[in-house]
């Protein structure tokens, strides 16, 4: 996930208008933002039969038929997808030049380890039923509700030791669900860890972003943290009717019960900037780059 943003641009807050979505759950990769190492051109194997996305750093990763697709930068070899991670695979998560991939309970990783982001725990070798990963560390959840941590950061609260039903790693913190309500754990300099009130029950979906927060709770986002491009200010569109959110860098990507698409925060490469048409189906936010599942992407607007 993410990597250093060096510009600064005014933030922007759009909403695409979409027909009503489907209920679409295999499409094509759509991206948008920077340029660098061909990450926002999928490549045409991820333009159909696709069921999941997952933007890094440098590299994205898709998921079809239960096989990982890579591409973008191969720095530390992110892009050599292992024999493992070719059929099977349930879920995914690309970091900063390292990947997870989620097979039979298990945990698959391969790249950049230079924080132990490769190094899996013993305890990740099954009964894992969701992955995460940041920059310099990933969470996986266990049955029965047991998140595990490893690379730059490894300690995990009493609270999130049970009953956890959601994870999302962030730069230095991490969010969790459990019982509705969110924990938060990590570094806090800029209240990133900090849960508002009001997000002790209801909530639906979480996501750490490098210094900042999201959540969902009744099709309302919100979102607390560093704001310093404006990612921590949820837009009107963002208020009601919002089914998925993912936190990138410095800024997120959320989309509606219709399909239609919510970007905001920094814009530095046209990350905010949504340039396709919906419905989407599914969403990830990067390092200045976004990505989203339509089931046609070649359909016309």
């Amino acid at each position: 996930m993410k990597g250093a943003a060096f510009a600064v641009t005014a933030a922007v807050a759009v909403s695409v208008l979409a027909q009503p979505a489907s209920a679409a759950t295999v499409g094509g990769v759509i991206a948008w933002g920077k340029p660098d190492y061909d990450v926002t051109i999928p490549p045409a194997s991820a333009l159909a039969g696709v069921t999941a996305v997952s933007a890094g750093s440098t590299t994205a990763l898709a998921l079809k038929g239960g096989a990982v697709l890579a591409w973008g930068a191969n720095n530390w070899g992110a892009n050599e997808i292992p024999a493992a991670a070719t059929s099977g695979v349930s879920q995914i998560a690309s970091g900063w030049g390292h990947e997870l991939a989620l097979k039979n309970g298990k945990v698959l990783a391969w790249g950049n380890n230079w924080y132990g982001q490769t190094t899996l725990p013993a305890s990740v070798s099954s009964g894992v039923i969701a992955i995460s990963t940041s920059n310099m560390h990933s969470l996986a959840l266990k049955q029965g509700g047991l998140v595990v941590s490893w690379g730059t950061r490894t300690d995990v609260p009493a609270s999130a030791q049970s009953g956890v039903t959601a994870i999302s790693a962030g730069g230095d913190h991490n969010l969790a669900l459990k019982n509705g309500g969110v924990l938060a754990w990590g570094s806090n300099t800029y209240g990133q860890a900090t849960v508002p009130a009001g997000l002790s029950s209801g909530v639906t979906a979480v996501s750490a972003g490098f210094s900042h927060s999201l959540a969902l709770k009744n099709g309302q986002v919100y979102a607390w943290g560093r704001d310093n491009f404006h990612q921590a200010e949820v837009p009107p569109e963002a208020l009601s009717g919002v089914v998925g959110i993912d936190a990138g860098f410095n800024h997120n990507v959320a989309y509606k019960t219709d399909g239609s698409v919510v970007v905001w925060g920094s814009n530095f490469v046209g990350e905010s900037t949504f340039p396709w048409c919906g419905p989407v189906f599914a969403v990830s936010a990067g390092d200045n780059d976004s990505f989203a599942l339509k089931e046609d992407p070649a359909a016309p607007c």
